[in-house]
């Protein structure tokens, strides 16, 4: 018996529901005749303007600007198109309409012709090598294994290999490590940092 009323309210649930979106429907797509009867749209003639239908305000040239209110009437606007003929467009730019144009000849900057005399500019020194040089771990018998950090990452070597994928342990001291950039061909000793 339940499932029986619970039947008749979905109906009666999709019966308002279709009921109400055909309301909808015909309220938006056609409009009653009456309302747009009821309200007649007057328009404005250059007297009405005149007499201070609109208000007036004055822009920055100091000239009086006519400033209607805002309305959805689709009418041409006659007094709007006589207070635009008297609008003077100046461009700062080139006229368009003249075939040839001047065309700016470049200068050549004085660095250039000063590199020029003096030759090629040296080259950059190599970029510093960005390791962290922070303990040892070795074991009796065993090479010396240095650790070495960049960033998070932790190496762990000996002399002879190569860390990162481009810094190859030169030489171990008990102070520093000697690390030769594979890409660059420079050596820099990094000194133990205390932890």
């Amino acid at each position: 018996m339940k499932a029986g009323t619970n039947e008749k309210k979905k109906l009666i649930f999709a019966v308002v529901l279709m009921v109400s979106a055909i309301v909808l429907f015909a309220f938006r797509f056609f409009p009653s005749s009456t309302s747009s009867a009821a309200t007649p749209v007057a328009v404005p003639t250059t007297a009405d303007t005149s007499a201070g239908a609109h208000p007036a305000r004055t822009g920055k040239s100091g000239k009086k600007l006519n400033i209607a209110p805002r309305s959805l009437d689709p009418t041409l606007r006659y007094d709007w198109l006589r207070a635009s003929e008297d609008t003077k467009y100046e461009g700062a730019g080139r006229n368009i309409f003249q075939v040839q144009v001047e065309i700016p000849q470049p200068v050549a900057p004085v660095v250039q012709q000063q590199q020029i005399a003096q030759g090629p500019p040296p080259q950059p020194p190599p970029p510093p090598i960005n390791l962290k040089f922070f303990g040892f771990a070795s074991r009796i018998g065993e090479n010396k294994k240095i650790f070495l950090s960049t960033g998070e990452d932790v190496f762990i070597a000996s002399e002879g290999d190569i860390v990162n994928r481009r810094y190859k342990v030169v030489r171990i001291s008990p102070q520093s490590v000697e690390i030769e950039d594979v890409l660059n061909n420079n050596r820099q000793s990094i000194p133990l940092s205390p932890s």
